[in-house]
């Protein structure tokens, strides 16, 4: 055998022993939490395995508390995405149409809420909004997570607006179309798929938000606040049930994407 095909044999071999690994790494968490759910130990474990129940699944419909949180979380979640996807595409449309030298320092402000810490975003946010005699809830909470999450929103356009050829819009004005018009009509079925992308990237990001949510939260309590405070105290394995629901819905909802692509496409 030849040292060439030596070689494209280790390389293959090391290829398929990394994607393996990341997998691995990806998927495994997921399927112990998902096999701790039908365990009948009272703690969300797989080891030592006591029995296969369903009895978490009635916990979990029975949990009043983690229901309302859980309807908390998609409230806020839904909040975020109105706030963040037009805050966010407003700066990526400003922020394209600048000078290079302009749009540097626009972009260093933009992205700067990205590296700060969550904590410092809540309790400033609830700091200037007592000024106004505004307490902590789900207002606050979308504040403050959307004031950070709009930065994601802003990448995501601009990184779509980059390849946006201007002379459409040229186009469109030459024949009589208003401003109104071109962005209703050119700009943003153009923008359709990184907007898709920045809202469901913002549900993700607000749903699993905990640090900033947690100063902001008031008498409120998303899921990620309330599955902390439950640590506290011993979760059960109606937690993994839930979890193992949601990953469900998720891969669901993707399969469902994907069908609806393909037949149109």
């Amino acid at each position: 055998m030849s040292r060439d095909r030596i070689a494209s044999l280790i390389r293959q071999t090391l290829f398929g022993l990394y994607f393996a690994a990341f997998f691995l790494y990806l998927f495994v968490p997921l399927i112990i939490m998902g096999t701790a759910a039908f365990n009948a130990s009272r703690f969300p474990t797989i080891f030592p395995w006591t029995g296969t129940t369903l009895q978490w699944f009635g916990a979990l419909f029975q949990s009043q508390p983690m229901w309302q949180a859980l309807a908390t979380s998609f409230i806020v979640a839904v909040g975020v995405i109105v706030i963040s996807l037009p805050v966010g595409t407003a700066a990526a449309l400003v922020l394209t149409s600048l000078n290079a030298r302009a749009r540097g320092v626009l972009y260093a402000v933009m992205v700067s809420p990205l590296l700060t810490p969550g904590v410092v975003i809540g309790i400033s946010t609830l700091l200037l909004w007592r000024q106004f005699g505004v307490g902590g809830g789900v207002f606050l909470i979308v504040v403050a997570q959307s004031s950070f999450i709009a930065a994601y929103v802003m990448l995501i356009v601009s990184a779509r607006l980059q390849r946006f050829d201007r002379t459409q819009e040229e186009a469109a004005l030459g024949l009589g179309a208003s401003r109104a018009l071109i962005m209703r009509r050119v700009l943003l079925p153009y923008l359709k798929p990184a907007l898709l992308a920045g809202g469901l990237l913002a549900f993700l990001q607000s749903f699993e938000n905990y640090n900033t949510t947690l100063f902001v939260r008031g008498l409120d309590t998303p899921l990620t606040v309330y599955l902390a405070s439950q640590v506290r105290i011993g979760l059960t394995p109606a937690v993994n049930a839930l979890g193992l629901l949601l990953i469900l819905a998720t891969v669901i909802g993707a399969l469902t994407h994907e069908i609806v692509r393909r037949r149109r496409a």
